[in-house]
C-alpha cells in the first residue's frame, strides 16, 4: 500500500510560515529539526490536529547546489502569486472554521465563505503567497 505521510510548500521565511501555520491556521508542530551537517537544513512540519498522518512541510526555498538563484528567484515568483501549489483543507463548518481563523488574524481572498455545487468554501494565503482553500464538503465530495 502506498500512503501520503508529507506534502510541501515553499516558503519565504520558515518562522513566519510557522507562526502563520501554527498560530493562525490552528495547526500543530510535528517536527523541527536543524541537520548541522546538511549546512543547517529545516526539517519543519506541520498537520492538524487529530490527523498524524499527514504533514505539510514548510520547506525555505534552498540557494545552490539545490537550486541556482534564476529557478530560486522563478519559485518565489510563482509563490507570491499563488502558483506554487495549493492546500485543501476540509472542515464540518466552513463558517465557524472562517470566523475562528479569521478572528486569529488569517485574511481571506473572499469576503465569505460561498455555497459551490460541492459544498461551502473559501479561500485564503499564506505569508508567502501560497494558495489555500477552506472547504465544508458535501456527502458526495467528502
Amino acid at each position: 500500500m502506498i500512503a501520503i505521510a508529507n506534502t510541501q510548500l515553499w516558503v519565504h521565511d520558515q518562522e513566519e510560515a510557522l507562526r502563520f501555520y501554527r498560530d493562525k491556521v490552528g495547526m500543530e508542530v510535528r517536527s523541527d529539526v536543524t541537520m548541522p551537517e546538511m549546512g543547517d537544513f529545516r526539517w519543519l512540519t506541520v498537520g492538524p490536529p487529530g490527523q498524524q498522518d499527514v504533514s505539510i512541510v514548510l520547506m525555505a526555498i534552498p540557494g545552490p547546489p539545490v537550486m541556482d538563484d534564476e529557478t530560486a528567484k522563478q519559485v518565489s515568483e510563482l509563490m507570491g502569486k499563488g502558483f506554487a501549489g495549493t492546500v485543501f483543507l476540509t472542515t464540518d463548518d466552513c463558517r465557524k472554521a472562517f470566523a475562528e481563523m479569521k478572528a486569529r488574524g488569517v485574511e481571506f481572498v473572499e469576503d465569505e465563505p460561498e455555497e459551490r455545487p460541492y459544498g461551502i468554501d473559501v479561500g485564503f494565503r499564506d505569508p508567502s503567497g501560497n494558495h489555500l482553500r477552506l472547504a465544508q464538503l458535501n456527502a458526495d465530495f467528502g
